[in-house]
């Protein structure tokens, strides 16, 4: 009996390594160019509030920070929501699964830029004008580690991102000052950017298939496990 648990044990770790291994190997399709697009947006109408509200953001780093802490976060439950929606219906059995694999491709990148504001605020309040620079460049690795899993196109955007992050930190270096619009605009076009491409790769149908070989494995591959 012992043998036969046992057997069974590896027999279900195997099963949920190769489910883990499929997911790393196929592509995504749980993302929504509209949600994406959203989030774009959302950083100019936060760039915009700020600009009008915020004097000298410089002088009120909480309150800047802060209100991008939360933009971010909103974005993250909103493209979140829709990718585990997407995914239950696109990926079927391996939706779970496709969905972790996208977050770990994205937290390594999102960790770093969290601890690196913890950082700056403890030790360097007087460098977190670098802060939207690195958080920008940080978002363009994030967005390189996941295109195994992304159209092949993302890494576009990925140097958006990595190019627009070097670039605010050289336009920042100048006056040391916290910008609206130098966080706001990168991030909604880059957004922008990775809504075009994600429409532009996406089925004609959220629950159909591409006609590809690659799509058919996958969904031989779901319904197999």
């Amino acid at each position: 009996m012992r043998d036969t648990h046992g057997d069974l044990d590896r027999a279900l770790a195997d099963i949920v390594a190769i489910r883990m291994q499929i997911a790393r190997d196929t592509a995504f399709r749980g993302l929504g160019a509209a949600t994406l697009a959203a989030t774009g947006a959302l950083a100019l109408v936060v760039a915009g509030a700020q600009s009008l509200l915020l004097d000298d953001p410089t002088a009120r780093p909480v309150v800047f920070f802060g209100l991008w802490v939360a933009a971010a976060v909103t974005a993250c439950l909103l493209i979140g929501f829709e990718a585990v929606r997407r995914s239950r219906r696109v990926h079927s059995g391996l939706a779970d699964a496709m969905v972790f694999s996208a977050i770990e491709g994205f937290l390594p990148a999102g960790g770093a830029g969290l601890c690196l504001g913890l950082v700056f605020a403890r030790f360097a309040p007087d460098q977190l004008w670098m802060l939207p620079g690195l958080w920008q460049v940080l978002v363009g690795l994030g967005l390189f580690a996941s295109a195994r899993i992304l159209p092949r196109t993302v890494p576009l955007a990925g140097a958006w991102y990595l190019l627009a992050g070097l670039t605010v930190l050289a336009l920042a270096s100048e006056t040391r000052h916290l910008s609206p619009w130098l966080m706001g605009v990168p991030f909604a076009v880059g957004q922008g950017l990775v809504a075009i491409i994600i429409h532009r790769h996406s089925g004609p149908s959220d629950g159909s298939t591409d006609g590809s070989t690659d799509r058919s494995a996958d969904g031989d591959a779901d319904a197999d496990l």
